[in-house]
């Protein structure tokens, strides 16, 4: 992408802002986890440094369970502009009573669009000292709630909040699809 994607622009908000935002809709604490030395602009949210460099999202699901004081948070990244603030709140609801609640869309668990508790934080951290660093370790490791396509389009009839600009072709045609180009 040519810069950090938390960064590019989405109208007259950032991605990270424009994702925080929605989150923010639903839930009181907002950590932002940001890789040691990353500059992150400052918001309404707490940021929060991932110390281990290169062990990816699990790494930073460590760091933020351990900075957090919620019992349960909802994990996404900073570049999905069309995430819906009633997915994260019905994650959040179909997430009691459960360690990790994960949607499965077409096959693949999306691990970092998911809710984990803090309860998970022991296994999460055994996991990287024993460098298993997927997140799917973690939820093969626990009872973890399985939410399937049905009812990921209950909550988001389109799946638009999957939607994530990992590439520049996707995040110009976000924009696009946003009519901010």
């Amino acid at each position: 992408m040519g810069r950090d994607k938390w960064s590019l622009p989405f109208g007259d908000e950032t991605l990270l802002a424009r994702t925080v935002r929605a989150v923010r809709e639903v839930v009181d604490e907002v950590l932002v986890v940001a890789r040691e030395g990353q500059e992150i602009d400052d918001g309404d949210y707490r940021i929060v440094r991932d110390p281990a460099e290169g062990l990816g999202p699990l790494a930073g699901l460590v760091a933020g369970l351990e900075a957090m004081s919620a019992e349960r948070a909802f994990l996404t990244s900073c570049d999905v502009p069309f995430l819906k603030p009633a997915y994260v709140r019905r994650m959040l609801e179909r997430s009691r009573g459960h360690p990790v609640a994960v949607p499965l869309l077409g096959g693949y668990h999306m691990s970092t669009s998911a809710v984990y508790g803090r309860d998970v934080l022991p296994i999460a951290r055994r996991l990287l000292q024993e460098e298993r660093l997927r997140p799917l370790f973690l939820i093969r490791e626990v009872d973890a709630l399985v939410v399937n396509e049905t009812e990921l389009r209950d909550m988001d009839s389109d799946l638009a909040s999957f939607r994530n600009c990992n590439t520049p072709e996707a995040y110009e045609q976000a924009l696009r699809d946003a009519e901010l180009s």
